[in-house]
């Protein structure tokens, strides 16, 4: 079975005065039934880790260079992530592939880079809403999946997360019958490309407008194992009933 996850994406939000709310998060949340990730700004990642260090919540990476190292101004290696405390990386996010032109191989670059460090990739795909308007929605996550998943990928090193590109922040939700159509589609791909212990067991996680009023219900659908979340996930008092809904979804 898939272990659970609560990740938190806070994009580019966040100063020194925001781990506050780390520690407000892991306080709520001492013993938690359920993985919790958040992903802060690459200059909180250090802070962050140090302070968390003998709590309940990991911390991880919003993005990384395929590269160990070289003459990439700006870039940070996945090495560097790990160093810096970072459990996980988010990887391929929409706002990557649309915002920086970031393709499946590069992804797929990232993914391997991210594995050789030790850390944990948490794969987002897609779909915007001209592909899901025209019925092409299964074939495009199918794509990315395929070209953006190197074969080394396991349950212990990979999770999917599905963000449909259209719900990100927009306040619009798929139908629980459409996440589940898609979330059915990423598992039996899973374990066709990985077989039925490993590609069974990789986390599955809903991304897009997740937030405490929504959470439970989304968590009750099939093959749904957490979220990533975005806004929300920037304030405990906000994040913490998320937590609450997957750990009672178990």
């Amino acid at each position: 079975m898939a272990r659970k996850l609560a990740a938190g994406n806070w994009k580019m939000n966040g100063t020194r005065g925001a781990l506050q709310e780390l520690s407000a998060l892991a306080q709520a949340h001492p013993d938690p039934s359920v993985d919790i990730l958040i992903c802060p700004p690459a200059t909180l990642i250090h802070p962050a880790a140090a302070l968390m260090a003998d709590a309940s919540v990991q911390i991880g990476g919003q993005d990384c260079h395929a590269q160990v190292s070289g003459a990439h101004t700006g870039d940070i290696s996945a090495q560097m992530l790990a160093d810096a405390g970072a459990t996980s990386v988010i990887l391929g996010h929409s706002e990557r592939r649309e915002d920086h032109g970031e393709s499946s191989d590069a992804v797929n670059a990232k993914i391997r880079a991210v594995h050789a460090a030790g850390l944990v990739a948490i794969v987002c795909v897609g779909e915007s809403l001209a592909q899901r308007e025209s019925a092409s929605t299964l074939e495009i996550i199918g794509g990315q999946l395929a070209a953006s998943l190197p074969d080394a990928c396991t349950a212990a090193n990979t999770v999917i997360a599905y963000e449909p590109i259209w719900a990100i922040g927009t306040g619009r939700i798929p139908t629980t019958d459409q996440i589940d159509e898609v979330h059915d589609f990423i598992r039996a791909d899973m374990i066709r490309r990985f077989g039925a212990e490993e590609g069974g067991a990789i986390p599955l996680l809903y991304g897009g407008s997740v937030k405490p009023d929504n959470a439970a219900e989304i968590f009750a659908t099939d093959n749904v194992d957490g979220a990533l979340v975005g806004g929300a996930s920037l304030k405990a008092a906000d994040f913490s009933p998320i937590i609450k809904a997957l750990e009672q979804s178990t």
